[in-house]
């Protein structure tokens, strides 16, 4: 005789294997069709709004909107592992002048993107100053997490063409030179549109101070943690264990220490792993660690798609449309045109300059910068911006994910 609830539903493990089939579909069903890398993103955010409609017994995932801490520490460390392994994935950091497209990226086509998103968020949707700087500042990243298919190989592969060289250093360090126009959001929200008031401090502090902390504390700590692993002992360094938890370990007391000393952390770690990449080159080591740290991305960076995915619906409930208006007009002109403006004037042909302007994917990093900004201040707009954040995280992913594998062989044939 079979006890009663012997066959009982537990909704937690209902969760677990609809996440489970969710992560194995959108990974296979493209080689149906394909033997690219798949573009499993944007399907695992379609069907985890699929499993949130269909299966009843499935537990409701935590609204960003209420609860914004859960997401924004799976998203915040999805986005350190990224970054680091973004910073490991570069052989080469010279001849110098192969930056300038990408210090081009950072210091035009970023603020650009930003003012035409804030003006366009003010004009467009009704959002608040505050809100409408807090949106560009969200969106305007290219998101290391979902960028893989743009960006370079992993280490000691080579081949490092210019465009993937330029998309992987933007996402690499972009994510932390957003920060300053998010907290320029949260100044304006907490004390209104009165640079006499903020707008030293915010430079000083936000701008340079930061920065340039995030910058040393990075350099710091990738020499430290290559000291570890390559140098003692001499006759038996950890990087021969080829276990990367003491890297990772690293990682992660770098990212901390920059922030408990006011850096940027996001900063701190890319420099970190291109500065651990610097020293003995050669080793197998760091392609064990870059695949290492590259495994804990995928995994975090899965579940808090399906995560996404189960949330949309109840976000889009919200959705008006002017703003996906705007959240077309932020990928199809705001994005692109701001790429092709910045690079007027460098020597790349015409379709790698139109490529790096194009593909800036928008992914978990704006998931984390609006969850971070939200636990720090109460926006008048939260409902608008999570939808519009959503929407364009979602229009991204399908239009940049199935793409990009074409884009790639044409510029590299």
């Amino acid at each position: 005789m079979i006890p009663d609830g012997f066959f009982g539903f537990n909704p937690y493990h209902v969760a677990l294997a609809a996440v489970g089939v969710i992560v194995i579909l959108a990974r296979f069903l493209p080689r149906l069709i394909t033997r690219q890398e798949p573009a499993s993103a944007p399907l695992m955010i379609v069907f985890g709004a699929a499993a949130t409609l269909l299966i009843p017994a499935i537990p409701a995932v935590p609204d960003p909107r209420e609860t914004p801490l859960p997401w924004e520490i799976i998203s915040e460390l999805a986005v350190i592992f990224a970054l680091f392994g973004t910073g490991m994935r570069i052989d080469s950091v010279r001849p110098w002048r192969k930056w300038g497209p990408t210090a081009r990226m950072l210091g035009i086509a970023m603020p650009l993107t930003i003012l035409a998103v804030a003006l366009l968020g003010v004009g467009f949707v009704g959002l608040t100053v505050a809100g409408a700087i807090l949106l560009g500042a969200v969106v305007a990243p290219t998101d290391p997490v979902l960028a893989a298919d743009v960006q370079v190989g992993p280490p000691q592969e080579g081949r490092e063409h210019p465009v993937r060289f330029t998309l992987t250093t933007e996402a690499g360090l972009n994510d932390g030179l957003a920060f300053p126009f998010v907290y320029l959001g949260l100044i304006v929200a907490a004390e209104g549109l009165n640079p006499g008031a903020w707008f030293v401090d915010w430079l000083v502090w936000d701008v340079v101070y930061r920065i340039a902390l995030g910058v040393l504390a990075g350099w710091a700590g990738g020499r430290i943690l290559a000291f570890v692993l390559f140098t003692i002992p001499r006759d038996a360094p950890l990087a021969d264990t080829g276990s990367g938890v003491v890297a990772l370990a690293g990682v992660l007391l770098c990212y901390g220490s920059t922030e408990l000393i006011e850096g940027y952390g996001f900063i701190a770690v890319a420099v970190m792993g291109l500065t651990v990449r610097r020293v003995e080159e050669d080793n197998r080591f760091h392609r064990q660690l870059h695949d290492f740290t590259e495994s804990i991305e995928h995994a975090l960076t899965a579940v808090l798609l399906v995560m996404l995915g189960a949330v949309l619906p109840v976000v889009f409930a919200d959705l008006s449309w002017s703003q996906v208006w705007l959240a077309l007009v932020v990928i199809v002109i705001v994005r692109p045109l701001a790429g092709w403006v910045s690079l007027i004037g460098t020597d790349m042909p015409r379709k790698d300059r139109a490529a790096i302007a194009v593909y800036g994917v928008r992914g978990i990093g704006s998931v984390y910068y609006l969850c971070y900004a939200i636990n720090h201040m109460e926006f008048t707009n939260e409902a608008q911006l999570w939808s519009l954040v959503g929407l364009v995280i979602l229009m991204s992913t399908i239009l940049h994910g199935f793409s990009v594998s074409w884009a790639m062989r044409r510029i590299e044939n």
